[in-house]
Formats: C-alpha cells, sequence, structure tokens
C-alpha cells in the first residue's frame, strides 16, 4: 500500500480512537483529548477511502500488461524447476529448484492480488509451460511471444533430458528465461508514467535484482559443469 495511504489510516485510527470515549481521569491540570463532531469524523473517513480508491487506480496499461505477462512468464519457470527432483540429484541443481519456486510462486500471488484488487482479470498460470505471448498479440505472430520464454521444442528438450546433460540444459534455458525478465522489468521502467504504483515497483525492481543475482549464479554452476 503507497506510504501516503498508510500514513491517512494511521492517522485516522488515532483521531478516532481519541474520539471514542470519556477522557480518563487525571489528576493532572491538563485537559484530555477533545471529543470531534460527527460530521468531522464522516469527513476524515470520506477523505480516506478516497484517498484508499485513488491509490488503487494508480496504474496504467503498462502496468498492468506486466503483472499479467509476468504471471505466464513466472509460471513456465515453475514448470522447468519442478523438472528438477526427477531428472538430477545433483544438490546444487535442488537448492536452485526450490528458490526458483519459492520466490515465483509468492510474486505470483502477489500479481495476481494486485490484478484482484482493482477488479481486472486474473490470468492463471498455465502449468503446461506453455509459450506466453505479449498481452494485446496474435497468437499468430512469432515476435509476440514474451522475451526468454522457452519454445516447445526446448521444453520437450529439457523433459527428455538426464543427469548432467539435464543439469547444463536446464542452467542454459533459464538464464535465457531469466534474461527474458529483466528485458521486461526495463520495458515497464522505460515506459513514460510507468511502475509509480508502489507494490508494481517494489515487484519490477525485486525481479530484476533476484534474476540478475540468479544469472551470475547459474553461469558459474554452467562453468563447473564443463
Amino acid at each position: 500500500m503507497p506510504r501516503y495511504t498508510l500514513h491517512a489510516g494511521l492517522a485516522l485510527t488515532l483521531l478516532l480512537a481519541g474520539c471514542g470515549g470519556s477522557p480518563a481521569r487525571s489528576s493532572s491540570a491538563e485537559p484530555g483529548p477533545q471529543r470531534l463532531p460527527a460530521d468531522s469524523i464522516a469527513r476524515l473517513e470520506a477523505s480516506y477511502r478516497a484517498r484508499t480508491d485513488s491509490a488503487l487506480r494508480n496504474y496504467t496499461i503498462a502496468d498492468v500488461d506486466f503483472m499479467s505477462g509476468m504471471i505466464h512468464h513466472h509460471a513456465q519457470a515453475l514448470v522447468m524447476a519442478a523438472l528438477i527432483p526427477e531428472r538430477t540429484a545433483t544438490p546444487a541443481m535442488r537448492t536452485l529448484g526450490g528458490r526458483i519456486i519459492n520466490a515465483q510462486r509468492d510474486e505470483i500471488a502477489l500479481m495476481q492480488q494486485w490484478l484482484r484488487e482493482r477488479g481486472l482479470p486474473v490470468p492463471q498460470p498455465d502449468s503446461s509451460g506453455g509459450m506466453a505471448m505479449m498481452p494485446g498479440m496474435s497468437h499468430d505472430s512469432h515476435h509476440a511471444m514474451m522475451p526468454g520464454m522457452l519454445t516447445p521444442d526446448q521444453l520437450e528438450q529439457l523433459r527428455r533430458a538426464r543427469g548432467t546433460e539435464f543439469d547444463r540444459l536446464f542452467l542454459l534455458f533459464m538464464i535465457q528465461h531469466h534474461h527474458g525478465a529483466v528485458t521486461m522489468v526495463d520495458a515497464l521502467f522505460n515506459t513514460d508514467g510507468a511502475a509509480l504504483d508502489e507494490t508494481v515497483f517494489k515487484l519490477a525492481s525485486g525481479v530484476r535484482v533476484d534474476q540478475v543475482t540468479e544469472v551470475d549464479r547459474m553461469q558459474l554452476m554452467l562453468q563447473a559443469l564443463r
């Protein structure tokens, strides 16, 4: 929730709390809190609701497209990571897969909540790992595929691999996938007026930092296989 909304809510809570009952008796000469008139309390409540509604409307089409698209993008990463336990016994790979699943599953839930709170369509992740298309694009357009998404052939290649070959392909493909997510974040930040919503900004910034860091880690893992 944006800071100004939180502050407005806190201020309203404190004011109403101070108006709620008879002031406590005190031996000091200082007067107790003054009761606000009912119409003043109503105005404060209306102001708080208006600020909350304004915060929920403070988004752009680019924000919506990013949140919706990243749900599908993350969903494919979950499908890829779920292949790890049955295809490799490498501890570092299992740790990597668990980290990807935990982080991206939580981010999907956050993005769905953000869309739901604004009365917008909430995409459901594709459990097949299929190619996600850029919002508003035709499924007939090859260029509409989101950056970094694996093709069906690449996914099938990964599903067939085992052992060291699986490790190598997974790292190569997930590096590709992460680079695509970073490209999506950069496109969002380069769009005028986008990412002013606090949740969108924080989530996109976190995705960028986490995935750049993870790419560096996977490149080291890949070098160790060669």
